[in-house]
């Protein structure tokens, strides 16, 4: 389980396809305090830690459904991408509650400057289906955009903004976000269980 909270940020230095799978291998300032099978958050999708070649670098594989509803198989070298390890038990909430299984995709529609900040706007795609099962953002809500736990404003059907502050800009790869990006989201689990729970209430 993870927060939302970004540890830092990693380059990608190498991009291996095997068969369906792909081989990411990226330098973090933080890589010789990992271990192997260790879970870390790649801008909020849960990878385990396969190789530590002890240079700096560390090797993780996402499998074929994960580069499909990620934005995982986008990454290149030189690619920039949010990192955090696993919440302690003992550890503070300072987000939210985060998987690192991501639902979907959302595409960046729009960047505002507000006052030192910056509002970001995201639309994505889901099946009404899927929606009436949580899969959705409300407003004052928690979704995860890219592993950063964040605060909706404007929900709508299909979108939604965000508040992006400065800290949060220089200490996360929302510095290389601009319209037409791609990015990864994972609704929250609380409303996930609560629609589940009305669903069958209702039967």
């Amino acid at each position: 389980m993870f927060s939302g909270i970004v540890e830092g940020t990693a380059r990608v230095v190498s991009v291996v396809a095997d068969e369906g799978n792909v081989h990411l291998t990226l330098q973090w300032d933080l890589a010789d305090e990992l271990r192997i099978d260790q879970s870390l958050a790649h801008n909020g999708v849960c990878l385990t830690v396969v190789a530590l070649p002890g240079d700096g670098t560390y090797t993780v594989t996402a499998i074929s459904e994960t580069l499909r509803r990620s934005n995982l198989g986008d990454l290149r070298e030189g690619s920039l991408v949010n990192l955090e390890r696993s919440m302690p038990v003992n550890g503070r909430l300072d987000g939210h509650i985060v998987q690192g299984h991501v639902d979907t995709t959302a595409v960046c529609t729009g960047i505002e400057d507000a006052d030192g900040s910056r509002y970001f706007k995201f639309e994505y795609d889901i099946d009404p289906a899927m929606a009436a099962r949580g899969y959705m953002t409300v407003e004052k809500g928690s979704v995860t955009v890219n592993g950063v736990s964040l605060t909706v404003c404007d929900s709508e059907a299909r979108s939604f903004r965000v508040a992006i502050i400065p800290y949060t800009m220089d200490h996360t790869n929302f510095c290389e976000i601009g319209v037409g990006s791609r990015v990864n989201i994972e609704f929250d689990i609380i409303g996930k269980y609560l629609a589940r729970l009305a669903g069958f209430a209702d039967r």
